[in-house]
């Protein structure tokens, strides 16, 4: 995928960022490209060589149909269930990872549910917080309306996946 200067991208794990700078740098005997981000949420700076962008997952802003695709995984009744605690926590660690907002957005999805049933620990209530805030700023950015807006949808996207699910 080619980037640019100005454009906006995703990095997965942190949200989303905008390229500052593009610079050349030697690494040994080879020159290597290396793009530079401003993560929006924290302001604070990462560098990705242009060869590895692939594998760590930066991407685009999703587009309006893409949006669409992360409401209809919000409303889905359909769930992933573990039977164990480490299972599950592995399994949403790696979705979060891959930087693919559907993936994120089946985290809090089943996080979301889950919370409805028990307590989360803290390390899956951190996730969860962290899934909806990646959601809810990607979306506000792709559709230019308020953090606060997002949210309230998304909310009620989930929750109507979860009364669907308690009345079978």
């Amino acid at each position: 995928m080619e980037f640019k200067i100005g454009d906006k991208v995703v990095y997965p794990n942190h949200g989303i960022g905008v390229i500052e700078q593009i610079d050349k740098r030697s690494l040994g005997d080879r020159l290597e490209e290396f793009l530079t981000l401003r993560i929006l949420a924290n302001d604070s700076t990462v560098m990705v060589p242009r060869s590895n962008t692939t594998n760590v997952g930066l991407r685009r802003v999703i587009t309006r149909k893409e949006v669409d695709e992360v409401y209809d995984v919000l409303k889905d009744t359909k769930l992933q269930v573990f039977d164990d605690w480490k299972g599950r926590f592995q399994e949403n660690s790696d979705k979060m990872r891959t930087g693919s907002i559907t993936e994120v957005a089946r985290v809090f999805k089943s996080l979301s549910h889950l919370a409805v049933q028990k307590n989360l620990s803290y390390r899956e209530r951190r996730m969860l917080d962290k899934a909806k805030y990646l959601i809810v700023s990607e979306i506000a950015e792709v559709e230019r309306i308020s953090a606060d807006q997002v949210e309230a949808k998304i909310d009620r996207a989930v929750a109507r996946g979860i009364k669907q699910v308690r009345e079978r």
